[in-house]
């Protein structure tokens, strides 16, 4: 996979270019990633089960949407296409969240998450997702810590609090 990926200054603006690999090799070079949580009418957050043959975190759960913004591409139309090629997804309204700067042991990247409702149809991408279900906050809750879950998915998940905000019925 040789992606080119921008690099960012943490406002978002582009300061250059680099592999994908070169961003993940602890070099911490900050580069833009889109996260799409979805959810159901009843408040359950779809999560994907990230297939076992990725490099990063294979067989844990993430959030529904997540990858690169490719170069010369906004974080608009990564958003879009991650969405299609994950979940098969075309016609959602995404809400804008917040971005926040996630950095691991390996890599460092600037993240804009959004949110949307939506109930289905899905057709995942089985060469990059094992399984996708609903999860209730509850069983998301019971489950912190115990490794079924990236760290980056527990660290936003963490973030959003307990509001009905963070966690709508309807939005």
């Amino acid at each position: 996979m040789n992606e080119l990926l921008p690099l960012v200054d943490e406002s978002g603006k582009v300061t250059g270019s680099a592999p994908r690999r070169a961003c993940h090799d602890g070099s911490k070079r900050l580069h833009p990633v889109v996260h799409l949580f979805v959810w159901n009418k009843k408040g359950d957050i779809l999560l994907q089960k990230r297939s076992l043959h990725k490099d990063l975190q294979p067989g844990k759960w993430d959030t529904s949407v997540g990858g690169h913004v490719d170069f010369g591409e906004s974080v608009e139309q990564a958003l879009h296409r991650e969405a299609q090629e994950e979940l098969g997804i075309t016609a959602f309204v995404p809400q804008f969240l917040r971005s926040a700067v996630f950095e691991s042991d390996i890599e460092k990247e600037l993240v804009y998450s959004y949110r949307t409702l939506y109930e289905g149809p899905f057709e995942f991408n089985p060469g990059e997702i094992d399984e996708i279900r609903f999860w209730s906050r509850d069983e998301i809750e019971r489950n912190i810590g115990k490794s079924v879950f990236t760290p980056h998915f527990e660290k936003e998940f963490a973030s959003f609090g307990t509001g009905a905000a963070a966690f709508p019925v309807y939005f």
